[in-house]
């Protein structure tokens, strides 16, 4: 079975995660940002963007205030412009072709993820009809880099963590697959930035685009 990341991997939320970043920085008298400057920061979730957008971190006073006003804002546009990155509806239905499962393991909470997937169509049905399981961040204690949301949708598919292989763009992907026992992909078409270093990252492959994965298949 193949497990994916949503964000970033499979699915492009960085026009919604910037519009709900960009209407609280407005709040707040700050210019906006552009897509580019969010667009390696998306995988991040409202910690990333936080740090982006106002310089504020976990450990600050008021860090928590800001990430509730930060979701609540999101919670109005998430469903807004979701779409699939280029080449994955190709992916997953020659997956789907081949008679190979999938499905998604995100640190997202859940009550955005699940409307998410829904939003996402493929052809007459939607990513969250076609998808083996979604487990999201919130399903845990401890989400990503921690394993066991990953060990939970083995548990829901029925399969071995050992017959499984993890798709995503973020180094906590990669340490969360390695954990669980899986082989691990790192997409280099998703949220990766400049200062990231994915080749040490200790992924077993690299791919550029998401067909790629059938060769390594």
């Amino acid at each position: 079975m193949i497990l994916f990341d949503l964000d970033g991997t499979l699915v492009d939320t960085a026009h919604d995660l910037g519009l709900a970043l960009n209407i609280q920085l407005e709040r707040y008298g700050k210019p906006p940002l552009s897509h580019d400057e969010i667009w390696p920061i998306a995988s991040h979730g409202s910690r990333g963007l936080l740090e982006l957008g106002f310089a504020i971190m976990p450990a600050d006073a008021n860090f928590e205030k800001m990430r509730v006003e930060y979701l609540d804002l999101y919670e109005a546009v998430f469903t807004n412009n979701p779409r699939l990155l280029p080449g994955i509806a190709v992916l997953l239905d020659t997956l789907d072709a081949q008679g190979i499962k999938w499905g998604i393991v995100t640190n997202k909470p859940r009550r955005f993820s699940v409307d998410l997937v829904k939003a996402v169509k493929m052809g007459d049905t939607n990513l969250h009809q076609r998808s083996a399981c979604l487990v999201c961040g919130d399903d845990a204690v401890l989400p990503k880099p921690a394993p066991t949301t990953l060990l939970m949708a083995c548990a829901e598919t029925g399969f071995l963590a050992s017959d499984c292989i993890y798709v995503g763009d973020a180094e906590r992907d990669v340490q969360a697959g390695k954990a669980a026992g899986m082989r691990t992909v790192v997409a280099l078409f998703g949220y990766i930035a400049q200062s990231d270093k994915p080749a040490e990252w200790g992924a077993d492959v690299l791919i550029n685009t998401p067909l790629e994965l059938m060769d390594y298949l």
